[in-house]
């Protein structure tokens, strides 16, 4: 579930199995906050508005019922004619419109109703709904990404660690000890990438939260968990730590100058890396 504010309006947007849902009340709620569910009644009764909601749901719903549907359509117009939201839903299977009860209820609408719902309100409030659910989803897009980036640096790190376990770290050793060796090899990583060990980068960074990690760019993490694999596979064949040192400083340099050099071309064709 997330908020997203337009013309001083909050908007509730919860994600549903394959897409998501715009709250309905809340965009009513910027019409007449008094009376929101008269005037989603009031739009639902309109006989476009059920012709539109019934072709989407025989586009999208395979289980959506046309002789209900049928059957409210020939209502539609009449002035005895109401209809809710949860009668629609009940009457003919559909989908695209939902009740929900508790802190966050309301009726909650599939994006493309929610839009045609905002238009009938107001034009303007629709093309601001519009921009602003397009921002939404965009930082949605780029933190699914960074977190899809930090996993993978997680996952090669057990790898990391799995393998300075079985082939550095000699038997009946100290858990201290063993700590040790381990931020022995995290430091080497930071030294073939950074330049520094993680203790450097505090003492140069008193200030910071975090660790010098946690400041690394979306290329540095990419580069980081390729290098902790490669290094996984160096301890494997025994290689010591300073001929790593030099392979993996190498290597950084050639992946971070090609990562580099992806971003560049990425923004220069107006997209965002």
């Amino acid at each position: 579930m997330a908020k997203i504010e337009v013309k001083g309006t909050s908007i509730t947007v919860v994600s549903g199995d394959v897409d998501d849902y715009i709250s309905l009340t809340d965009i009513a709620r910027y019409k007449d906050s008094e009376r929101t569910d008269y005037i989603i009644q009031n739009w639902l009764r309109n006989r476009n508005t059920i012709e539109f909601l019934g072709i989407w749901e025989q586009l999208n719903n395979p289980v959506f019922n046309p002789i209900e549907f049928d059957g409210i359509r020939r209502q539609a117009g009449l002035n005895s004619f109401v209809l809710t939201a949860k009668r629609w839903h009940e009457a003919t299977g559909a989908i695209g419109i939902t009740s929900k009860a508790g802190r966050y209820g309301g009726t909650y609408a599939h994006k493309d109703i929610a839009f045609e719902f905002a238009s009938w309100v107001s034009v303007e409030f629709k093309l601001y709904l519009i921009k602003e659910f397009q921002r939404l989803k965009e930082t949605e897009r780029e933190q699914l990404g960074w977190d899809i980036r930090r996993n993978l640096t997680k996952i090669n790190y057990r790898i990391h660690t799995a393998a300075i376990k079985t082939q550095l770290i000699p038997l009946q050793l100290s858990q201290q000890q063993t700590n040790l060796i381990y931020a022995s090899e995290a430091d080497l990583l930071n030294m073939a990438l950074f330049g520094q060990t993680a203790a450097q980068w505090r003492d140069e960074n008193p200030g910071s939260k975090g660790n010098i990690r946690d400041q690394a760019n979306a290329a540095q993490l990419v580069c980081l968990a390729n290098l902790e694999t490669l290094n996984a596979h160096f301890i494997h064949q025994g290689l010591a730590q300073t001929e790593r040192l030099t392979l993996l400083n190498q290597t950084a340099i050639v992946q971070m100058k090609l990562l580099l050099a992806d971003v560049g071309v990425q923004r220069l064709q107006g997209k965002q890396p």
